[in-house]
């Protein structure tokens, strides 16, 4: 048991191999885990700007008014329909039997 631990350690002939395999491992896990930098064009795409007052009015800009009101009815038909359905499903969840 007096054998040298270690690089020098003649039993151990692919060390070098596997400190490099595991670096080179490593270093490519951390580039993949770095987020890419978006360009200026791309930025606007990727965050949303809520503190601008009339980002609204933006959005609504090109529609017409019968479209504009037609799709804020079928927005709050959707969520009528959906605290519906999960009301529904939390009486039935929870249901108490007596």
């Amino acid at each position: 048991m007096n054998q040298p631990i270690g690089p020098a350690n003649p039993g151990d002939i692919l060390y070098f191999m596997r400190v490099t395999l595991f670096v080179t491992l490593l270093c490519m896990g951390y580039s993949l885990s770095r987020p890419m930098p978006a360009g200026n064009e791309e930025r606007e795409l990727f965050l949303i700007d809520t503190s601008r007052t009339g980002s609204e009015d933006r959005e609504w800009a090109g529609l017409p008014s019968w479209q504009r009101k037609a799709s804020e009815k079928a927005v709050e038909k959707y969520a009528a329909n959906q605290e519906r359905k999960w009301r529904r499903w939390n009486e039935a969840m929870f249901e108490r039997s007596s």
